[in-house]
C-alpha cells in the first residue's frame, strides 16, 4: 500500500534537518524487487532514495542467520525516510541520528545521485559507517551523501547488524550453518548490500562494474575485511579506508572457537538460556540490555573460516585479497596523550620512565622512534603513540602489505586539518584533528557541525571530496587543478597531508611503524 507523503516521520525529520527541507519533488524508480518513490531536491540537482531494503528483516527465526533475499512488493514503496538503525545503546556522544530509532529490522540502504548525470554510467561509492561494530547509522547528518554525489558519483550507504545481533557465535549456529561458521552476520550484511548494488545500481544510472567501497573506523576495518574475504571479490573495484584495519591495534578478530566460548558464557550467565530457539525468542530490547552489564564485549568480527578463511594479515601476505586500487590513511590525533601517561603528569621524565615500564629492553628503541627533548615534545610523542597504537599502526600495515602483494596502485594520506575551537572551549584546549573528524570534510557537509569553520576548512573539504570522487571514477585521485598526489611506493613513500596548504611529502615516521611491527603486541 502506498504510504502518504509527507508522513509524520518525514515531517519531523524535515523540521530537524535543513537538508531534507528542500526534498519536495517525488520520483519513482523500478528495481528488481518493486517500485520505489524517492525525492528530487528543490534545486533539481539530487535524487535521493532512502530506507531501501536490501535483505529481509533479520528477525525471529532469521536472527543470527546470513541475510536472506528481500520479499518483492507490489505497488509503490516509500523511499523518502531513513530506515531504522541497527539495535544499539547510546554509546558515542558525537552521533546524531535522523531515523525512526533502533530496530532489529535494520537492513536498509540509501542512495544519492545527480538528478541530471553528465555520463550514462556513474561511478558508485558505497559508504560503510563506523562505531566500533556496536553503534552508528547511515542517518547521521555528517554522512549525508547529497553534496558528495554532486561530484559526479552515486553515493550508497547501508545499515548492518552490530553487537550481539551482528557478531554472536555459538556452536549450534555453527552446526546449523551449511558453511560451518557463525558470528559474522554484520559483515555478511555488507556483502549482501554490495550484491544488491551489483544487481540494481544500473537502474539508477550507476555502473555496476565501477564500485568503490569506503568507510571510517569500524567502516574502514570493514573495507579491509571485504578486501580480504573471498565472498566480496568481484563486488567492488576500488577501496578507501579512513582510520582502521584488521592488521593490529585495539580490535583483533577472534578465532571461531574463542568467540563461541565467550558467547556461550554470555548466553548462560546473562540470558539464562542456551537453545537457539529460546535465544531467538528473547525480545530484542532485553537481549541488547544484557550486553551492557560489565564484561569484555565478546561481539566482534570473527575468523570464522567462511567470511574470513584466515586472518587478514595471512590473506594479504599470500596475495589472496582483492587486488584493487587502495586509498587509505588516518588522522593526526587518533589518540590522546593521556592514554600513555595515565595518571602521571605529561613530562619528559615521566615519558622516559614509562617507556622503560612499557617496553622493557626495547625502551631505547621506542625513545629513538618517538624522540622528545622537552615536555612539549614528550606530550606530542605520547599523543602520536596513543594514536598509532589505536588506529595508525594497523592502517599502515594494511597499506604496506597491499603495496607489497596487491599489484595495484596505493595512495596514502594523513588528515591534519585541526577543527576550529569553539568559544566555550576550556582553558588550555589545543586544536586537534581527532578520530572521525574527517568525515564531514569528505562528504562536504561541514554545516552538519556547529563550529566556526574557516575558509581553509572549506578548501580542504572540497579537495578531499574531489580526490575521493576522482579515485572512485578512475582509481587515481588526481585531476587538473589539484595538488599532485603521488602513488605510495617503496622509493619514497609519499603521503598527502591535508591541512591549510595540502601537499604530498615523504613519510617522516616510517621508523615508528617498523618498530611497532616488531612487537608481538602494543603495550
Amino acid at each position: 500500500m502506498k504510504i502518504p507523503i509527507p508522513s509524520l516521520i518525514s515531517a519531523l525529520l524535515i523540521a530537524a534537518h535543513p537538508l531534507l527541507a528542500q526534498e519536495v519533488t517525488r520520483v519513482q524508480q523500478k528495481i528488481a524487487d518493486g517500485v520505489l518513490e524517492g525525492v528530487v531536491s528543490a534545486d533539481g540537482k539530487v535524487r535521493t532514495f532512502k530506507g531501501v531494503p536490501y535483505a529481509a528483516p533479520p528477525v525471529g527465526p532469521l536472527r543470527w542467520k546470513p541475510p536472506q533475499p528481500v520479499k518483492p512488493w507490489t505497488g509503490v514503496r516509500n523511499a523518502v525516510d531513513y530506515g531504522p538503525r541497527a539495535m544499539q545503546g547510546r554509546i558515542y556522544n558525537d552521533m546524531v541520528f535522523n531515523d525512526p530509532g533502533p530496530s532489529e529490522d535494520c537492513l536498509y540502504l540509501n542512495l544519492w545521485m545527480p538528478a541530471k548525470p553528465e555520463t550514462p554510467k556513474l561511478p558508485v561509492m558505497v559508504w560503510i559507517h563506523g562505531g566500533g561494530f556496536v553503534a552508528g547509522s547511515t542517518s547521521e547528518p555528517r554522512q549525508d551523501g547529497g553534496n558528495l554525489c554532486k561530484k559526479g558519483v552515486i553515493v550508497v550507504s547501508m545499515n548492518y547488524r552490530m553487537g550481539v545481533f551482528g557478531f554472536f557465535a555459538h556452536p549450534d549456529l555453527t552446526k546449523e550453518s551449511e558453511h560451518g561458521a557463525s558470528g559474522n552476520y554484520g559483515l555478511l550484511d555488507q556483502v549482501a548490500a554490495l550484491q544488491w548494488v551489483k544487481t540494481n545500481i544500473a537502474a539508477f544510472g550507476g555502473d555496476p562494474d565501477n564500485v568503490t567501497i569506503f568507510g571510517e573506523s569500524a567502516g574502514s576495518l570493514s573495507v579491509s575485511a571485504l578486501m580480504a574475504s573471498p565472498l566480496a571479490q568481484g563486488l567492488f573495484n576500488r577501496a578507501i579506508g579512513e582510520s582502521g584495519a584488521f592488521f593490529g591495534g585495539t580490535m583483533p578478530a577472534k578465532s571461531l572457537a574463542e568467540a563461541e566460548a565467550a558467547c556461550v558464557k554470555f548466553a548462560g550467565q546473562s540470558l539464562g538460556g542456551s537453545s537457539l530457539e529460546s535465544l531467538r525468542a528473547i525480545p530484542a530490547g532485553k537481549l541488547l540490555a544484557a550486553t551492557f552489564k560489565p564484561r569484555p564485549n565478546p561481539f566482534r568480527p570473527i575468523i570464522d573460516g567462511y567470511f574470513f578463511p584466515s586472518d587478514a594479515r595471512s590473506l594479504f601476505a599470500a596475495g589472496k585479497q582483492s587486488r584493487v586500487p587502495l586509498l587509505a590513511g588516518w588522522n593526526r590525533d587518533e589518540g590522546n596523550f593521556g592514554g600513555y601517561f595515565s595518571n602521571t603528569p605529561p613530562t619528559l621524565g615521566n615519558f622516559r620512565a614509562l617507556a622503560s615500564e612499557k617496553f622493557g629492553d626495547r625502551a631505547a628503541d621506542f625513545l629513538k622512534a618517538y624522540s622528545a627533548k622537552d615536555d612539549a615534545e614528550a606530550k606530542r610523542a605520547a599523543q602520536d603513540y596513543a594514536g598509532d597504537r589505536f588506529i595508525a599502526y594497523g592502517t599502515w600495515k594494511w597499506i604496506d602489505m597491499h603495496l607489497k602483494t596487491g599489484q595495484s596502485p596505493v595512495y596514502r594520506y594523513k588528515f591534519e586539518e585541526t577543527l576550529p575551537l569553539i568559544a566555550e572551549a576550556p582553558p588550555g584546549a589545543e586544536p586537534a584533528a581527532p578520530h572521525a573528524s574527517e568525515i564531514e570534510f569528505v562528504f562536504r557537509v561541514l554545516s552538519s557541525k556547529h563550529l566556526p569553520w574557516r575558509d581553509q576548512d572549506r578548501a580542504v573539504s572540497e579537495l578531499m571530496a574531489s580526490y575521493w570522487s576522482n579515485f572512485a571514477k578512475t582509481g587515481d585521485p588526481n585531476a587538473p587543478g589539484l595538488p599532485n598526489w603521488p602513488r605510495y611506493q617503496a622509493s619514497d613513500y609519499q603521503v598527502m597531508r591535508f591541512r591549510a596548504i595540502s601537499a604530498a611529502e615523504p613519510d617522516d615516521h616510517r621508523d615508528r611503524y617498523k618498530f611497532l611491527d616488531q612487537l608481538r603486541s602494543l603495550p
